[in-house]
């Protein structure tokens, strides 16, 4: 991480976004990471985990250590219709929960030997089972965060699995087509629940209603876009579904009681 921060120091320390998924292992100091404009406390052995297009950035400070893993879907997907319970229903679907978490000295000693072993592994590239050993060691990676996320959470927190994988199906449902305006119903429908159904599940666990959810997901791309992109204001709205400009404009100062334009200056 020291090397990377050094080297990437005026992109790193500014809000951007990757195609790719991101570990970041804060070994040793303190400070601020910013994930979608929220300000969370480094502090060492914390690791946060920032989704593909997610916004963040690191403070100003040059004096962190730790590790950086950067992969991509394929990498952990092999088949086309595979559900990577990691990717989609776990650490990095953070939207609603804190993105990191804070490990234990047993936790950062078996990550440690897992690092070591993904580095030995990188210099055989054109060894028999390369790529297959070092999907191995990120999901065994991935797996001891998660243990360790779930004894960190509040017992109160954990809800049935059934629930639990519906309400997931839910949020990945909005990922997919927040973009195309769908009501309530149409989600229940590609649930096959109804309505009611589905917001008796999100009020439960995580006490919003679903049209709330997805109100959400839409203003937090706008503030994503504009924050990190060139787009104009009007282009922003086209691009998430919004065909009447005044209307956009008069939507996220709804939600968020600023003009996109005022956001867009105060982020700056």
């Amino acid at each position: 991480m020291k090397e990377y921060i050094a080297d990437n120091f005026q992109k790193s320390s500014k809000p951007h976004i990757h195609s790719f998924y991101q570990i970041i292992w804060f070994v040793k100091g303190k400070g601020n990471h910013f994930v979608d404009l929220n300000k969370y406390e480094v502090n060492p052995n914390t690791i946060f985990f920032i989704n593909k297009n997610q916004v963040h950035y690191f403070d100003k400070s040059k004096n962190y250590e730790g590790v950086l893993l950067h992969f991509n879907e394929s990498f952990l997907v092999q088949h086309e219709n595979d559900v990577d319970i990691f990717l989609n229903y776990n650490i990095f679907n953070n939207q609603h929960h804190q993105p990191f978490c804070t490990i234990s000295k047993p936790t950062s000693d078996l990550l440690n030997t897992l690092i070591s072993q993904i580095s030995n592994e990188l210099n055989k590239e054109n060894t028999f089972g390369h790529k297959e050993l070092l999907r191995h060691f990120l999901k065994s990676f991935l797996i001891q965060i998660e243990r360790q996320k779930r004894e960190n959470e509040d017992a109160s927190l954990v809800i049935t699995n059934e629930k639990h994988i519906l309400f997931l199906r839910f949020s990945e449902l909005i990922e997919l087509n927040y973009k195309k305006g769908f009501s309530v119903s149409e989600y229940a429908a590609l649930l096959n629940i109804s309505s009611k159904t589905l917001t008796e599940l999100t009020n439960k666990i995580v006490f919003k209603t679903p049209s709330i959810l997805i109100h959400e997901r839409v203003i937090l791309e706008v503030q994503r876009l504009l924050t990190h992109s060139s787009l104009n204001v009007n282009q922003i709205g086209f691009q998430l579904g919004f065909d009447d400009p005044s209307y956009f404009v008069k939507y996220f100062k709804k939600y968020t009681k600023k003009t996109p334009s005022d956001f867009r200056k105060l982020v700056s």
